[in-house]
């Protein structure tokens, strides 16, 4: 072999060396490349982040699209909740801000079966994923139950959500059936049976996004509940309750509408109104056509009761003037006087805002 020979196949020698190395080194480059995605973008944590980031850009199509975050009948029905429950609340108009997200800590159980009212009831590789962030500026933190759900591509975990994040907000509306929720108004009696009887106070359950903070209020010509802010950072069920009380213009309009009625009483020219809450009895003789006037009328306040808005028995002044003449001695005089009495009222708002007061 020559010289020349013998440095070529050393030269080749060196580029073949170069070559496994070079190649090596991309292998190592690729399964760490890899390796960093699985405990980064492809993790339990990643997986929720990106469920997490869907929520805080409003994106709600993307945050349904998860693996395991739509709950499935048989999980609702595990939960002890309808199977048909609305989704009106799984829009992107309702959602709160979520900022400041951050990782806290993911703990693996290996082997585990998941648990919970939604969860799945296979044995996987579970971690629980627990993350912090802030709901409309207020410090909040969740817990996620994610399971391995196979590969990409043969290198890239997957994951699903083993139980789901989403929330089933329970609303019930006391004396009334509306209420708005950040923003949306709702009726609770849209997805009842057609002939499900009218109540004084309803309810509905809703599925909603969590986390989220929800702002339940009710207004309207009539009754007013304060708004109340309820952060939601857990799954399954989260429930509220809106009491919808007489506001001024409700009580208002009761006031006048009595205060009509007590003048009308006083126009009857007799000793006891005719079904009216004031009356006199004299054992005298009438000589003149007795003249009533309302010296001062009760104030309504309202309160609700079982089935209904109750006044309790409120006192008030009716005003009586009749002539009348002794039997005794025959002496004549003047009944010029204020007439106590109370007077209790029920009232039912109609389906159609108005009001149906009776007496009791």
């Amino acid at each position: 072999m020559s010289n020349r020979d013998r440095t070529a196949l050393r030269d080749r020698g060196r580029t073949l060396v170069a070559v496994v190395l070079v190649a090596v080194l991309l292998v190592a480059a690729l399964v760490a490349a890899i390796g960093s995605l699985n405990r980064e973008v492809y993790s339990a944590g990643g997986f929720v982040r990106q469920y997490l980031d869907a929520l805080a850009g409003h994106d709600t199509v993307s945050a349904l699209s998860l693996p395991g975050v739509t709950p499935t009948a048989a999980e609702l029905t595990a939960a002890g909740l309808p199977t048909d429950l609305p989704n009106t609340l799984l829009r992107a108009s309702v959602l709160s801000s979520i900022t400041a997200i951050r990782l806290v800590s993911d703990t693996v159980t290996q082997g585990s079966p998941g648990s919970g009212p939604q969860a799945s009831t296979g044995t996987a590789e579970v971690h629980t994923v627990i993350y912090a962030f802030d709901l409309d500026g207020a410090p909040e933190t969740m817990e996620f139950r994610v399971a391995r759900a196979g590969t990409y591509a043969a290198v890239f975990d997957s994951w699903r959500f083993d139980t789901s994040p989403l929330a089933v907000l329970g609303v019930t509306v006391l004396h009334e059936a509306s209420f708005s929720v950040n923003g949306l108004t709702l009726d609770t009696r849209a997805h009842a049976a057609a002939d499900a009887p009218v109540t004084f106070s309803n309810q509905a359950a809703y599925l909603a996004f969590a986390p989220a903070r929800y702002t339940i209020a009710h207004e309207s010509a009539l009754l007013s509940a304060a708004p109340q802010s309820v952060p939601v950072t857990q799954s399954g069920a989260t429930d509220v309750s809106v009491d919808a009380e007489p506001n001024a213009s409700f009580v208002g309009q009761v006031q006048s509408e009595l205060n009509t009625f007590l003048d009308s009483c006083a126009t009857q020219t007799v000793l006891q109104p005719s079904d009216c809450p004031f009356g006199i009895e004299i054992n005298d003789r009438v000589k003149s056509v007795p003249a009533w006037s309302i010296a001062e009328y009760p104030a309504v306040t309202l309160a609700a009761g079982d089935t209904a808005f109750d006044m309790p028995a409120t006192a008030g002044r009716a005003h009586i003037k009749v002539a009348v003449q002794s039997l005794f001695d025959g002496d004549l005089s003047t009944r010029d006087e204020d007439v106590p009495f109370a007077v209790s009222i029920q009232v039912v708002v109609g389906a159609d805002g108005s009001l149906a007061i009776q007496l009791r």
